[in-house]
Parts: structure tokens; C-alpha cells; sequence
């Protein structure tokens, strides 16, 4: 489920913080234990949006009470519409085995905000988007997703005390975040068609293992290949991420052979374009191309013709 391009993300950040630190990466193993970390947490906060999520429409029920137990409770009082409690998704969820371990596992039930649940329940009744969906004589498994979509991107994305606390609990919230509107998405298209054991697949995680060994191990190596590119550049005033993804990509041409080099290429212009200097991608991109030019006429680059990305 978790792009490869938000795989090299999380790599590049490992590697500049090993290259700020001055710290080794020793084994493949150490490499796997780094980008495990990483990966668990973007696990992590994809089950907890899905988590806060239930709760929001679950707090219809929590709203009931408190509104029936007042002293003096007006007819409107004993009568809170609690249907989105039960929405067919939401009660899919609370009774997903798996999804469920996978809460209790992350330790995810402690960092809930019922107060920023609350707030953002109590906007949600005021909407009339959530007046036709409790109106509405029969359950339609459309409406059903599409008010949860509504929660989600409209009250929480665009929340910015959701998003300071999502900041808060994850740190690598920021990096993920446009990533998890799409893993999500594909929860609203397809419930029942997510394996949460599969939410970072294990040939993901071997795939950021290597890279970041790789990549690691391989530095003096890509660096001479390199330098002799950068005509009037000062390799020592490039900036780091700049150096750290053209070292990813050239590892990516020469030591593993199911990824085009096309493809290479045109993820790490974007992410230079995205986590670099606003000249980043261009330079990326002509540095690249030189070197996969000389690598190809040495007959260095041995792709397999079951390429995927």
C-alpha cells in the first residue's frame, strides 16, 4: 500500500540524518532495524486516522447520553439521531481482528484526544451534509463512505488543531501526510479489499533495507561518479539532499535491476523538486542523465524485463 516514492523519501531522511550525525550504518541489518522504525510509524498513523475516524462517529452515541442525563432535557435532548454510530464502515472496523491488533499493538488508544473528537463531532452535526445522511430512510453503502470521506478530508485534513496534533504524536506526520489522504481514499473505494497485514508489504521493507545499505555503502563509489559531472559545481556547496538522492538513484541503476532507469530518474527529480532547493529537479536531472549515459555505454546497467515501480 505505501508508494516506493514515499519509501525513498523516508530513506533520503535516514541517510542525511546518519550524514549529519556523523553516524555509521554498519549491517543490513541496522538498515532494516532504522527503516522498520520509520515504516511502523506510517502504519501507526494510518491506523490511528482510521481510529479517530470511528470515534468521531462513534461519539453520536457519548453525545445521546450526556444530552438525556441532563436535568431538564428538551424533547430534542431525548431524541440525538445516533445512526452514523452505526455506520456499516465503522462498525467494520471495530470488528476487524486484525485492524483492531494493529491498534492495540501501536499503542494507539492512549494518544486519542476526546476533547479534539468532541469538537470535531459537534461541527459535524451543524453541517447539512450530515442532516441528509441521518434523514435519509435507508442506509446507502455510498452515503455510507461518503459522509466518513467528509470527515475526514473536510473536518480533520483541514483541521489545523487535528493536524498539530497528529504533529504532536508522529513526527514524521508532515512527510506522510499527503500520502495517508491517498491510503485512506483507497479505504473509502475498497473497505473490504485492505489487508491491514499488508499495509507495508514485506517486500517493501526489504526493498528500503537494501536501498538504504546500499546507498549507504556505495557512497564513496556513486560520489566518484559524480564529481566529474558537476563542470563548474563545488561538490562540497551542492546541498546534502541533492548529493544523498543522486547517490539513491545511481544505486537504483546499477544494483537493482527491476526498476527502469526512467523511472528512477523522474522520481527522485520530483522529490529533489519537493524536499530541495527550487533548482534541485533540473540539476538532479542533468546529473543523472550524464552518468546513466556513461553507465549504459560501459554496459554497466543490467535491467530485468519484469521492471516494476
Amino acid at each position: 500500500m505505501i508508494s516506493r516514492r514515499n519509501i525513498r523519501v523516508k530513506v533520503m531522511q535516514i541517510l542525511y540524518a546518519l550524514e549529519s550525525a556523523e553516524l555509521p550504518l554498519t549491517s543490513r541489518e541496522a538498515a532494516r532495524r532504522f527503516i522498520d522504525q520509520h515504516l511502523d510509524q506510517s502504519e501507526a498513523i494510518y491506523i490511528y486516522l482510521l481510529y479517530f475516524l470511528t470515534e468521531v462517529a462513534c461519539y453520536a452515541r457519548t453525545d445521546a447520553q450526556i444530552r438525556a442525563s441532563k436535568l431538564l432535557p428538551t424533547p430534542e435532548d431525548l431524541n440525538v439521531n445516533t445512526k452514523i454510530a452505526d455506520n456499516k464502515w465503522v462498525k467494520y472496523l471495530q470488528e476487524h481482528p486484525v485492524f483492531q491488533q494493529k491498534k492495540k499493538k501501536a499503542l494507539l488508544e492512549p494518544i486519542l484526544d476526546m476533547d479534539l473528537v468532541k469538537k470535531i463531532y459537534h461541527q459535524l452535526i451543524d453541517l447539512d451534509v450530515y442532516r441528509f445522511y441521518i434523514i435519509a430512510a435507508e442506509r446507502d453503502e455510498k452515503e455510507e463512505k461518503e459522509i466518513l470521506s467528509y470527515i475526514f478530508h473536510e473536518l480533520m485534513m483541514k483541521n489545523e488543531e487535528f493536524d498539530q496534533h497528529m504533529e504532536d504524536n508522529f513526527p514524521h506526520w508532515s512527510d506522510d501526510r499527503d500520502m495517508m489522504s491517498v491510503l485512506i481514499n483507497n479505504f473509502f473505494q475498497k473497505p473490504m479489499g485492505i489487508d491491514f497485514n499488508a499495509i507495508v508489504p514485506e517486500e517493501k521493507r526489504e526493498y528500503a533495507a537494501e536501498l538504504l545499505f546500499t546507498a549507504y555503502e556505495k557512497k564513496s563509489y556513486c560520489r566518484e561518479l559524480i564529481t566529474p559531472k558537476l563542470e563548474h559545481w563545488d561538490p562540497e556547496r551542492i546541498a546534502m539532499i541533492d548529493m544523498i538522492l543522486m547517490i539513491m538513484a545511481i544505486c537504483e541503476f546499477l544494483y537493482f535491476p527491476t526498476i527502469p532507469t526512467k523511472v528512477t530518474i523522474n522520481e527522485y527529480i520530483d522529490i529533489a523538486k519537493a524536499y530541495s532547493t527550487p533548482q534541485s529537479g533540473q540539476f538532479v536531472n542533468g546529473i543523472l542523465d550524464n552518468i546513466l549515459k556513461d553507465l549504459v555505454a560501459q554496459e554497466k546497467i543490467q535491467k530485468t524485463d519484469q521492471a516494476r515501480n
